[in-house]
């Protein structure tokens, strides 16, 4: 990294251990901030230009590494880049002892849907910028090539986050799946529990930045279900009791009572 001076402004090492990277660069002059839930458990602040991810997901289960993929989008500066460093050669996935805390630990194999910028029989190290801030696809599809001016919310492997362009209150927001499908219902079961992982942590944002006073979560399928964009997302719309939503609101409420059953 250091080689290719690919650390840049202001830099966060997520999963940094016991810090040593992160005195070594200190050293060197870099502006660089250390986060481990264990050795510097308090959480950065802000965003940062650059941020390393190193041999962090080969120890965490599948769920967790979703999670750990959403939070270091949330922390990185649109434009800006981070790193992911994975294992290879591992010849057992599982558990096993850790040489130094000598308790079982997890070790599992993990491949990134991003740009792959080395590998080598030990490692393989994965370049991740914002969806919204490259060209993914060929096709004219809006929510495959998201615009840039549009503020991305969080993104995992699969699936990213999104203020809608067009908003029906203060933080309505798309949940949308990599996978160029119209049905929600045709995508695989990993990618729909994906979506519903960020879902989770959307509304958690949605709430502490907006504070609504309720939440709408759907999803249109097919033109006489309201689809529009044929490619599927989960609309997150906060509520607020100025709305004035009162008894007539709700999912409910979508269909007029006067139709016939």
């Amino acid at each position: 990294m250091l080689e290719k001076n690919l650390l840049v402004g202001k830099i966060l090492d997520f999963g940094c251990g016991l810090g040593n990277d992160v005195k070594l660069l200190q050293q060197k002059g870099f502006d660089v901030t250390g986060y481990d839930p264990y050795y510097f458990p308090e959480y950065p602040q802000g965003k940062f230009d650059t941020i390393l991810c190193f041999y962090v997901l080969n120890v965490l289960f599948e769920q967790p590494q979703v999670e750990v993929l959403m939070e270091v989008s949330q922390l990185l500066k649109s434009g800006g880049k981070a790193y992911y460093a994975v294992r290879r050669g591992l010849k057992r996935e599982g558990f096993r002892e850790h040489y130094i805390h000598k308790k079982p630990t997890y070790q599992c194999l993990v491949n990134l849907p991003f740009k792959s910028i080395h590998t080598d029989e030990l490692c393989e190290i994965y370049e991740y910028i914002h969806y919204n801030q490259q060209k993914n696809s060929e096709n004219k599809c809006l929510f495959c090539n998201p615009r840039k001016n549009l503020q991305l919310i969080t993104e995992s492997g699969k699936a990213y986050a999104i203020l809608d362009g067009y908003p029906v209150t203060k933080g309505h927001t798309l949940i949308i799946p990599k996978r160029h499908l119209a049905n929600y219902f045709e995508l695989p079961i990993d990618e729909q529990l994906e979506c519903w992982l960020m879902v989770n942590q959307v509304q958690k944002i949605l709430q502490e930045k907006y504070k609504p006073d309720g939440f709408n979560v759907g999803i249109n399928v097919n033109r006489a279900g309201g689809q529009k964009m044929m490619h599927c997302n989960i609309h997150v719309i906060p509520r607020y009791q100025k709305n004035k939503l009162g008894v007539g609101g709700g999912m409910r409420f979508v269909v007029p009572k006067t139709i016939s059953k």
